[in-house]
């Protein structure tokens, strides 16, 4: 096929009924090492239209016990699915550690019919690409397998298969005119295949072209592909990669300890005054917000008994309900746990003129799960760049992204857990962990300079907010999410 990559010879048929026999019984016997390995598998199917992929992914996962495997029918995105980032899509649908999760179709047959069509613009096709190398790289060095076939064939072939297909009524409904546009436009679209390959073809997560020219020929060749990718995934398993250098522009931030905490109060007052002209500014932005479709994600870190809570009920006491949600974190559930650790945010985030504010944030991984030990050192040291490389795609793709550190001294944590263990009705709110991470306050203080310096990048810094009066850091929060707003609308 020379208008296409070189592409493997086939065997004759005794051959390769026999191979295939061989291959088939290696892939039953390893899905138990994926299991006990916990290696998330990714294998995306991308093609031509009548190449087959359902076929493929049909005779692929009659060789794995249904309860470890999942098929996603990726679709054309919906209306709702367009007024979320371009790869939330993507993400919400990895597998858990120990599963495969098999794609028909993605992110490939999607930009290059956008290509194609003209429906985006060179920097927009650019900018996707990157996001999908990111996607896909952060998923290898957490530790998932990603296999992206793509499954060839000729015009000619596709031709004869649209047409075999239109003449049985039985089987015409399965040609869509996507199919026969693709056909008439052969020479376009394989030009977008072959440069959309070339651009996302890494060494973590290489593309593999497939012969479709026969069932069982495809099916061999992916077989052979799964099989040897997953020996070299066992064998890597316990491999770390390199940390990569920051990338992103930073703002500067002063430690935590140079940050004066006196006179920044507030009378009560001014308080009540500031508190009502702010929250009536906010409620108006809200509104505009939701007319012009902008994203607002605001993430709350702090110390233990810094106040967050109230400061967070200040600023939705300001918003219309039906358009932000409040997403309390604790520690992640199993099936979160057993996920790339972004997951569970990406699944959370806000749809296009809606708010989102988080109650602790994905930067639990640099922080509580670095001093307790919950993942490796090459885990959180990676998460700094990732973190970057998420609220990056995040103001890409239009969002406001508002950091607050809530910031109290020591005395003051021990004067407030102190009132708490001595008042009945707030006693829910003081544990045993919280004493337990008051005495490593050093540990976790340099643990979160180290984080802010990382991660205040210039398009979504950090603010630290003063809450030795809770008032003060309440106004603090509301004039610097008004001013966000405000700087984004203009």
């Amino acid at each position: 096929m020379p208008d296409f990559y070189e592409l493997p010879e086939k065997p004759d048929k005794a051959e390769l009924k026999e191979r295939l026999r061989i291959r088939r019984d290696e892939l039953f016997s390893k899905q138990m090492i994926i299991k006990e390995k916990k290696i998330p598998v990714l294998i995306l199917i991308e093609g031509w239209g009548t190449s087959g992929k359902g076929t493929l992914i049909s005779n692929i996962i009659k060789n794995i016990d249904p309860r470890f495997f999942k098929v996603c029918n990726i679709n054309k995105r919906t209306s709702e699915e367009q007024r979320y980032p371009f790869l939330k899509k993507y993400f919400d649908l990895i597998p858990e550690q120990g599963k495969i999760s098999l794609f028909d179709g993605g992110y490939m047959s999607e930009i290059a019919h956008l290509k194609v069509s003209g429906d985006l613009t060179d920097s927009d096709y650019e900018e996707k690409v990157r996001s999908i190398n990111v996607f896909e790289r952060q998923l290898v060095e957490d530790g998932y397998l990603v296999i992206k076939f793509f499954i060839h064939i000729s015009k000619k072939e596709q031709k004869e298969r649209i047409d075999a297909l239109i003449s049985d009524k039985n089987t015409k409904w399965r040609i869509s005119s996507h199919d026969e546009s693709q056909n008439k436009h052969y020479k376009d679209y394989l030009e977008a295949y072959r440069s959309f390959i070339d651009e996302t073809n890494n060494p973590f997560a290489p593309w593999y072209v497939i012969d479709g020219s026969s069932e069982n020929w495809a099916q061999l060749q992916a077989l052979d592909i799964i099989n040897e990718a997953l020996d070299t995934a066992f064998s890597n398993s316990e491999i770390s990669f390199p940390v990569l250098q920051n990338a992103f522009p930073l703002k500067k931030v002063p430690k935590l300890s140079s940050i004066s905490l006196k006179d920044k109060t507030i009378t009560e007052e001014e308080y009540d005054k500031r508190l009502d002209e702010l929250q009536n500014r906010l409620h108006e932005l809200h509104n505009v917000l939701y007319r012009k479709k902008i994203p607002v994600i605001i993430a709350y870190e702090g110390w233990d008994a810094a106040g967050k809570g109230g400061n967070i009920k200040r600023i939705a006491a300001s918003l219309d309900p039906r358009g932000y949600e409040v997403h309390p974190i604790a520690s992640p559930e199993p099936h979160e746990k057993a996920r790339h650790f972004l997951w569970r945010f990406w699944t959370r985030l806000p749809k296009d003129g809606h708010i989102a504010i988080f109650d602790r944030t994905w930067y639990g991984r640099v922080m509580v799960e670095r001093i307790e030990g919950f993942c490796s050192e090459n885990d959180w040291k990676r998460a700094y760049n990732e973190i970057n490389e998420f609220e990056k795609e995040l103001v890409d793709w239009g969002a406001v992204v508002i950091k607050f550190w809530v910031q109290i001294d020591k005395d003051t944590q021990l004067q407030r857990f102190t009132e708490r263990q001595n008042t009945p009705e707030k006693q829910w709110k003081i544990t045993d962990e919280d004493w337990r991470n008051r005495e490593k306050w050093d540990l976790y203080e340099s643990a979160i300079d180290e984080m802010i310096k990382k991660t205040s990048t210039t398009f979504a810094p950090w603010h630290v907010l003063e809450s030795v009066d809770k008032k003060y850091a309440r106004i603090k929060a509301l004039e610097t999410v008004i001013e966000s707003i405000e700087r984004k609308l203009k």
